[in-house]
């Protein structure tokens, strides 16, 4: 990066917080890209004590909050009462022009609606949605949504293949991403209505390169650069690739103890497997991105590491690069 960025980074979001984000920005300030500056939102002398030894670092700047948003809490009551959170104050930041994103591993049905609430909607969006990764055996696919629309309507999936289309092309770098809709059948026929709809509206779409339908056994096999879903059911299959990431290695590994394999064979497949679950794993994603606000928003794992979070912030910078909330809001206006 040539120019100086400001993540708003909410050092309350997930399970092991504020330490491992701590940790993480940390890392970053070590040895990350010396033009990403960073805004810590959060208890000040909390955040003050864990990195104190960064202190007085300029690309440093701890924002104080005084309340904090848990991983279990209503997203709607939470967002209304607690408006001096962390994910309050940091998005509150990039609305104001002092942060260029914000990244948080916190309640994400939270962070969306707080981000509705503060930064409003791109024009011409109904619903925003969160794009996810899932490993493929061409590196990877878009999967939107992935949990927080989960009822949808036909058109409300429309909006989702074209803002993922954008993600793909713009941040991910796919030169006219194919655009699949998830489906029980390849015909154009099968799937409850909501899906036939959906069907017929995106071949209707100029703005995709429909694909048509795809069934989950595409998914993994790159039956398209983005896979469409609603909520529920992207939900589901973004949490079964994470548990096939983990089954699948302790399958070959208990037939390997069973096969009693040599030593040095043990190890050239523990070498593959490893290379599998890295796939599969959060750490190596950066987030997901929030499309559909006014601004960056990228919202990380709730089991983040401090590596994780590192990732993250770091993803976030590069979303942040490429303007999608403006490219969202000519396309739908075309």
């Amino acid at each position: 990066m040539s120019e100086t960025q400001t993540i708003a980074v909410d050092a309350m979001g997930g399970d092991h917080a504020p330490e491992v984000v701590a940790e993480g920005v940390a890392m970053l300030l070590n040895s990350g890209d010396p033009s990403l500056r960073f805004a810590l939102t959060g208890p000040e002398a909390q955040l003050k004590d864990l990195l104190s030894d960064h202190l007085d670092n300029d690309r440093l700047q701890i924002v104080n909050a005084s309340e904090v948003i848990g991983m279990s809490e209503s997203p709607s009551s939470a967002v209304r009462s607690k408006q001096d959170s962390s994910i309050h104050v940091g998005l509150g930041l990039v609305k104001a022009g002092h942060a260029d994103a914000f990244a948080s591993a916190g309640n994400t049905g939270a962070i969306m609606a707080a981000s509705m609430f503060i930064l409003g909607r791109t024009p011409g969006v109904s619903r925003p949605t969160v794009a996810g990764l899932y490993p493929t055996v061409k590196g990877g696919c878009v999967a939107v949504d992935i949990g927080t629309n989960v009822d949808c309507k036909p058109e409300h999936l429309v909006q989702f293949g074209v803002m993922g289309s954008l993600y793909a092309s713009l941040v991910l770098g796919k030169e006219n991403p194919t655009v699949g809709l998830l489906n029980v059948g390849e015909e154009p026929g099968k799937g409850n209505e909501q899906a036939k709809e959906a069907h017929t509206l995106m071949g209707q779409q100029p703005l995709l390169n429909f694909a048509g339908n795809i069934e989950g056994r595409d998914i993994f096999m790159h039956g398209s650069d983005v896979v469409v879903s609603d909520g529920f059911v992207g939900n589901i299959v973004l949490k079964l690739g994470e548990s096939i990431a983990t089954f699948i290695p302790q399958m070959i590994e208990r037939e390997m103890r069973r096969q009693e394999l040599s030593a040095d064979k043990m190890q050239l497949v523990g070498q593959v497997l490893h290379g599998v679950k890295k796939s599969f794993d959060y750490e190596e994603f950066g987030g997901a991105p929030l499309l559909g606000v006014n601004g960056t928003v990228v919202i990380g794992h709730g089991g983040s590491t401090a590596k994780a979070v590192a990732t993250m912030i770091t993803s976030t910078a590069h979303v942040a690069t490429r303007n999608l909330p403006a490219a969202i809001e000519s396309a739908l206006a075309a």
